[in-house]
């Protein structure tokens, strides 16, 4: 399909829609390219898309059937050009008429390619592709049916092939011609095979001649060889010959395999057919004579008619999307086998030296003291790569967070998508950067002392995943379903909330896969930790339609999630899991009970979206999120990763702006006020004992909702949310927030009460740590109402008292239970001892601890810490650009003046300590 981009992915409150296999035809049957032509569908349901019309996507080829170019009138992929809406007939179909030149501004077609879909086609509104050759002089071949036929030596082989005017036919066996007829226009010869043979029919009218191609390959004799032991599933280097590669593929009920590549052109040779261990139902081969650090491609091609990339691959090279990936982002990608294969091909490289990590001691953070920050790379930062990312870390770390969780970054259909829709589970997509871009960023994450998470979607894939290709009803395709052969997928899905093809489990072959997977990650990448998406998907007693089923508990998911935490942990006893279950407190209870008494545990997600919103917008109603309190939940440790926000819901401020509560000239949907509301929600949020999530950009009050260009669709990234004075405050407050967390050994008390959720909207949280060094006591008061209130903190003991987040100043407490008076929106964190937090926030001691972020940076760059002075230089030493007071108050140095290139930034502080720091413009 002629399309760069695919947004699809699983959401367990979005409606997914299918792909739909419709009906296409032309009138006339054949035409040149100044025909008018009639396109019609039939056999589509436009209601499943949720829409009553729809349009034509389509693009064109030149006379060679190459250099596509769409349809000028197309639109984009979620809005399309109402010239190319089709007309809804009385006979429940649809079609368009036009003239091809015309429609698609070209002369000299040789095809055209179309497909239709909803006006926004996010979400997989689409159907297949269809394609129709240009001309009036045509040639069809009925006989044989599929472009490789095998059969045994001395058969024949019926060919059969139609023209649409009388022609001169001749046929080609391996380049020599076997047979002409003339004068007809149905064609017809049965030649005998003894080898393997490429035919090619050539129809000849008027000097016009047009072919087709096919293959003939007699079945081989395949030899049985026991897989050599040690050999994984995949690719296994030879450590001690980097000339070898020996590739091993799981492929029960398959006759023979060969390999296909850059190695052999891309052509069926007995010479590379794999050996096979019936045993095992595993296909092998010794690849010889390769030259280290070369870029080899290859695919299995099973039975000499379906090709795929294996399963296991690391890299994927994509025919349809590699083409849209920079340079930048990953560099010196090799480039897709085009003309010689199709369908995604393997990549494979032996003698490389290995990746040599910088950081190899890193403790992960205690759960308890997490801080997660969840990142779809895609749309935080516009170069969309782990080294952006990495550039990022400075502000990242000054914001006090402990690790990061990725969105999926394995493999996923298209380049853009938020990766739930995953293809090669063990290969990482390009889109992000290269391997050793990967690698890099989690070693300079752990030099931070950072760790790093990923979401992993083992619940279903796509249908580019090999697996599902070679046991499917679509013939080897990307659609229908999975046949009954299919050692890993369910023909329908055995739970609610599925999408694509849903993995079964219980299959031993699953299992395998899985477990080689992520054994995979944590080896090579080390990663910290997986987050699991839909971990509700993986029983096996349950049905589509039946919610109720695959919300209870059920013994199977338990038993399976356990097998496969047990293996995570053999690899890294300290690995974090990560269940996103959101469900019964009974099976979630068993998962964080699991093995803890061996320091393990499972963790799991916690959603307070909705009840921390109620209480934002300033609605008392609903408003009770004290279950994120893991003791309410009867559980001896806190193992809930919590969250106001994740990539699934809508973003608070985006709510505070629309629907926000007012009372006389207090407003909620006024920006400023909205965006205090969200520093009250910090303070009732990271000081509750219990790790937690923050989602991209939420600190600084991100306020573009889910919802804007679809769900899945690219959502701007606002880093000149740093320009605004008062949506820095957010991401100030949260960090010292932060820092108290995880400074303070009293955040992690299990002594402590919420009385949260009241309808006037006074809210109050007791800490306490009587054991505690420094601290022993906190009492957090706020007010989410629209009125000013008085609260009674209710103190644990009289004495003086220090206002943490307002420079330590004091109270004196007499009477416990004494009021104070808070103003809408205010709220107060008090200890019985001082914090390290002084007047001058997080300013460092030591100019020489002063950090700049972005770096390199593009159109502005800030600060980490307060300073008097800050100029720029050039490399010859001619300053360029100084800042004013004022500018240097706001903390946004603008630069988009600058030329790319290294400059140099001449900072001073109050103390007159200099720094000098190097800026990389790009």
């Amino acid at each position: 399909m002629k399309k760069i981009t695919f947004l699809i992915l699983f959401i367990t409150s979005f409606t997914f829609s299918q792909v739909q296999n419709v009906t296409f035809s032309v009138s006339p049957a054949t035409f040149n390219e100044t025909d008018p032509i009639t396109i019609t569908v039939s056999n589509i349901t436009a209601a499943s898309w949720g829409v009553s019309d729809i349009y034509l996507w389509s693009w064109s080829y030149d006379i060679n059937d190459a250099n596509s170019i769409d349809s000028p009138n197309n639109g984009s992929w979620t809005n399309s050009n109402e010239a190319q809406k089709l007309t809804k007939n009385n006979n429940d179909t649809y079609s368009i008429t036009f003239t091809p030149t015309t429609f698609y501004n070209r002369t000299g077609l040789g095809r055209i390619g179309m497909l239709v879909k909803a006006k926004d086609g996010s979400g997989d509104k689409k159907s297949q592709d269809q394609y129709f050759e240009v001309g009036a002089y045509q040639l069809t071949l009925n006989s044989p049916s599929t472009a490789t036929t095998i059969l045994n030596s001395g058969e024949t082989l019926p060919i059969a092939a139609t023209t649409s005017l009388s022609s001169n036919f001749s046929l080609k066996a391996n380049g020599a011609v076997i047979n002409q007829q003339n004068n007809i226009t149905s064609y017809s010869f049965s030649p005998t095979v003894t080898e393997n043979t490429t035919y090619i029919l050539e129809a000849t009218n008027n000097g016009e001649t047009k072919s087709t191609t096919f293959q003939a390959i007699v079945k081989p004799t395949v030899s049985e060889a026991v897989v050599p032991a040690g050999m994984k599933d995949g690719i296994n280097l030879n450590t001690s010959d980097n000339t070898k590669a020996t590739l091993v593929f799981y492929a029960p009920n398959k006759e023979f395999v060969h390999i296909i590549g850059s190695f052999n052109n891309w052509q069926i040779n007995n010479t590379y057919l794999l050996k096979k261990d019936s045993t095992k139902d595993r296909f092998w081969i010794e690849l010889t004579g390769l030259t280290p650090q070369t870029d080899y491609m290859y695919q299995y091609i099973i039975n000499a008619d379906l090709r795929v990339a294996d399963p296991y691959s690391t890299v994927i090279l994509d025919e349809s999307n590699d083409q849209y990936i920079n340079a930048t982002t990953y560099p010196n990608l090799p480039s897709y086998p085009t003309g010689k294969t199709n369908h995604a091909v393997t990549l494979l490289r032996t003698g490389d030296t290995p990746y040599a990590w910088q950081n190899t001691s890193f403790t992960k953070p205690a759960k308890t003291d997490l801080v997660i920050y969840e990142l779809l790379i895609r749309d935080f930062d516009a170069l969309h790569s782990y080294d952006a990312v990495k550039a990022r870390l400075d502000y990242l770390e000054e914001l006090g967070i402990n690790a990061i969780e990725f969105l999926p970054v394995m493999e996923f259909d298209g380049n853009e998508s938020w990766g739930y829709n995953p293809s090669f589970h063990m290969a990482l997509d390009k889109y992000y950067g290269n391997t050793t871009a990967f690698k890099q960023f989690i070693d300079e994450c752990h030099r931070r002392g950072i760790a790093v998470i990923i979401d992993v979607a083992f619940n279903h894939a796509s249908g580019q995943n090999p697996y599902y290709r070679m046991y499917n009803t679509d013939n080897g395709g990307y659609g229908g379903q999975a046949s009954v052969d299919s050692p890993f997928f369910n023909q329908t899905a055995t739970h609610s909330y599925s999408v694509f093809n849903d993995f079964n489990h219980a299959k031993q072959a699953t299992k395998d896969y899985v477990k080689r997977v992520t054994q995979y990650w944590i080896d090579e990448y080390k990663i910290d930790g997986f987050r699991w998406d839909l971990t509700k998907g993986f029983t096996q007693n349950c049905s589509d339609s039946d919610q109720n089923c695959t919300n209870a508990y059920q013994q199977d998911r338990v038993d399976v999630l356990k097998e496969y935490a047990d293996n995570q942990w053999e690899i890294d006893p300290s690995f974090y899991i990560i269940f996103e279950h959101l469900g019964t407190n009974a099976e979630e209870t068993e998962w964080v009970n699991y093995k803890l008494d061996e320091g393990k545990g499972i963790m799991v997600w916690g959603n307070h979206n909705h009840q921390y919103n109620q209480a934002t917008m300033g609605f008392g109603s609903d408003a009770d999120f004290s279950w994120i309190s893991y003791k309410n939940r009867g559980w001896s440790v806190p193992a809930n990763v919590s969250y106001m926000e994740s990539h699934d819901e809508e973003r608070l401020m985006y709510k505070n702006l629309q629907y926000g509560n007012s009372s006389g000239s207090y407003n909620i949907k006024n920006l400023n006020t909205a965006l205090e509301r969200e520093e009250l929600a910090g303070a009732f949020y990271f000081t509750i004992p219990g790790p937690k999530m923050i989602w991209q950009f939420g600190e600084l009050g991100y306020d573009i909702s889910i919802e804007q260009n679809g769900r899945t669709g690219n959502k701007p990234i606002l880093w000149n949310y740093l320009a605004n004075e008062n949506r820095r405050a957010v991401k100030e407050t949260w960090s010292k927030l932060i820092k108290l967390k995880l400074q303070y050994d009293i955040f992690e008390t299990s002594d402590f009460t919420l009385d949260v959720g009241n309808a006037n909207g006074l809210n109050t949280i007791h800490l306490t740590d009587a054991a505690a060094s420094d601290i022993q006591n906190i009492v957090i008061i706020g007010n989410f109402g629209v009125t000013t209130q008085s609260i009674s903190p209710a103190f644990q003991q009289t004495g003086t008292w220090y206002n943490l987040l307002k420079n330590n100043t004091t109270i004196s407490v007499t009477n416990t239970t004494s009021t104070i008076s808070l103003a809408p929106g205010e709220f107060k964190v008090y200890a019985n001892n001082p914090a390290s937090l002084s007047s001058d926030d997080f300013t460092v001691d030591n100019i020489s601890s002063m950090k700049l972020y972005p770096n390199p940076a593009k159109t502005h760059f800030v600060l980490s810490d307060k300073t008097n002075e800050v100029t720029i230089f050039d490399v010859t030493g001619k300053q360029v650009k100084s800042f004013s007071n004022e500018v240097i108050k706001t903390n946004y140095f603008e630069i988009s003046t600058l030329k790319k290139g290294i400059y140099f930034i001449k900072i001073e502080d109050s103390k007159n300590q200099v720094l000098t720091k190097k800026l990389i413009v790009n």
